[in-house]
């Protein structure tokens, strides 16, 4: 009655108790009046799939080629003019021809021996920087808040102090490339140790683990992708560094190409070695990459690596 009165169905409860009266059992019951489960069939996994060297190659070298085609139609074309920028071919002809006479290739020795030397210096007081700020409190307390404050700084607004501490010679250079470099080092060296996982680290204390130990199979295995990372990001600085580092009074390198060429209103020349500036950076960071992919073979077991 109190069903009926409900609004819900009698028929199944009077199906009930007839199944009942019948002497069934209410579980068979049940699953007789359940509708029939039907099984899902698994689907496969699409697992991503490696590309080949030679792919990654090219799909790298696609971005480019695409700016190329667009910069040579519209040379071809007038809406580019000599004045405003040179063609691809008279880019090319320049190239050969500083190479040709030897000032082109004097001039990449130079540069390539500021941008290496400062990010090297800069990346090394990174890395140890951040180093012991992400693995010990007292080394954070005492060189975050610093480094920190230091990083907020645009180092371009360092060149005339630099001037007047270094002069106007290869130190001030290298120094201006390394201050550049060295803070995402110490950014991405910090965070990746203080990343480190707890669980890891408490079962290496559980199981006798020294610190050097610890810091060999836990702490640098887990900071490496961080470490790959503020890499990158340095080498990147290096290059834009060096533009500027090279404007202070260079007599040689590429800046000094380019002071030359903007005297004559080359833009061939000053096209040669922007170009060379932006290869700097696409190799640097095609061989980091690279180096990553050796040193962490585990992230592209896991399909980590697109």
């Amino acid at each position: 009655m109190t069903d009926v009165l409900d609004g819900k169905a009698p028929i199944v409860a009077v199906t009930d108790r007839a199944s009942d009266a019948a002497g069934r059992a209410p579980a068979a019951s049940a699953a007789a009046a359940a509708p029939a489960t039907q099984l899902i069939t698994p689907r496969a996994v699409h697992r991503h799939r490696e590309r080949s060297a030679a792919g990654a190659v090219a799909a790298r070298l696609g971005g480019p080629a695409l700016i190329v085609a667009i910069w040579w139609v519209a040379t071809a074309t007038g809406l580019l003019t000599p004045d405003v920028l040179a063609s691809p071919a008279q880019v090319g002809a320049a190239a050969v021809e500083l190479w040709t006479n030897g000032q082109l290739p004097q001039a990449l020795a130079v540069s390539l021996a500021r941008a290496g030397g400062g990010l090297a210096i800069g990346v090394s007081i990174g890395l140890l920087l951040g180093l012991i700020a992400g693995s010990t409190r007292s080394g954070d307390a005492i060189f975050d808040s610093a480094m920190q404050t230091l990083r907020a700084l645009p180092f371009l607004a360092l060149v005339p102090l630099f001037m007047v501490w270094f002069g106007i010679g290869e130190t001030a250079r290298i120094a201006l490339v390394a201050v550049a470099t060295t803070f995402p080092m110490y950014v991405s060296a910090s965070g990746a140790v203080r990343a480190t996982d707890a669980k890891l680290l408490e079962a290496a204390s559980v199981f006798g683990l020294s610190r050097w130990a610890t810091a060999r199979q836990i702490i640098l295995p887990g900071a490496l992708p961080g470490l790959f990372s503020g890499l990158r990001l340095s080498a990147t600085l290096s290059i834009i560094a060096l533009i500027a580092a090279e404007e202070i009074n260079a007599l040689a390198g590429l800046g000094y190409l380019m002071s030359e060429a903007l005297n004559y209103s080359r833009t061939d020349i000053l096209t040669v070695c922007i170009l060379i500036y932006g290869a700097f950076g696409l190799i640097a960071d095609t061989l980091i990459r690279g180096l990553e992919r050796l040193a962490t073979p585990w992230l592209r077991r896991k399909g980590a690596r697109r």
